[in-house]
């Protein structure tokens, strides 16, 4: 397999569920400016152009962070990352995999954009994410993880997106249950290789 990745990006939370599920898989950096890679255009790859993208040893291209994370999660089902099939629990679990999706990371993408100014970025982030991040921070303050005491795949979701709030601006060291969660989350030798792997960390 091959993780197609941009460092610091999203990608991320796809990583840590490999190591998380024991896989192998090469890792391939795309340049977010020229959709570049050592393998050439990018696009070739997938004609969105984003990343993640996890090419299989068929040749099968999947996207779209969330679905990749429940491939991941559905392949290897002795791993418990996700609750099994037909489940409240599962359900639980791909609730919060779309609300990260939709509400955190898009909204968390906006923040990103070179076309708006920073008052701009400001308002936008009062109104759509300072109440998100005050329902996560309430649901962690009972919960080690999404849900509950074990660790899933939107687990790994939710540090990825809640990584990035310092890199514009945002300052959520005041949310003291996302804090906790996050300093778990590091503890995880699998959450220690992705960020090694992407140089985030030495």
């Amino acid at each position: 397999m091959k993780l197609y990745f941009a460092s610091g990006s999203c990608g991320l939370a796809t990583q840590i569920a490999l190591r998380e599920a024991g896989q192998t898989f090469d890792l391939v950096e795309v340049d977010f400016k020229t959709k570049q890679t050592v393998e050439g255009d990018y696009y070739q790859v997938t004609a969105k152009g984003f990343v993640p993208a996890l090419k299989l040893d068929d040749g099968d291209v999947l996207t779209e962070g969330a679905v990749i994370l429940q491939w991941v999660s559905d392949q290897n089902p002795d791993r418990g990352l996700l609750p099994a099939f037909g489940t409240k629990e599962r359900y639980k679990a791909l609730i919060w995999l779309n609300f990260i999706a939709t509400d955190l990371h898009k909204n968390m993408a906006v923040m990103f954009s070179p076309v708006l100014d920073d008052a701009t970025k400001a308002s936008f982030a009062k109104a759509n994410l300072i109440n998100k991040f005050e329902y996560v921070d309430e649901h962690l303050a009972a919960n080690d993880y999404l849900l509950g005491d074990r660790f899933s795949v939107a687990d790994a979701y939710l540090y990825n997106v809640l990584s990035w709030p310092g890199r514009v601006g945002l300052d959520i060291s005041g949310y003291a249950s996302i804090q906790k969660f996050m300093a778990r989350m590091e503890q995880r030798p699998t959450v220690q290789a992705s960020l090694k792997a992407e140089g985030l960390i030495d």
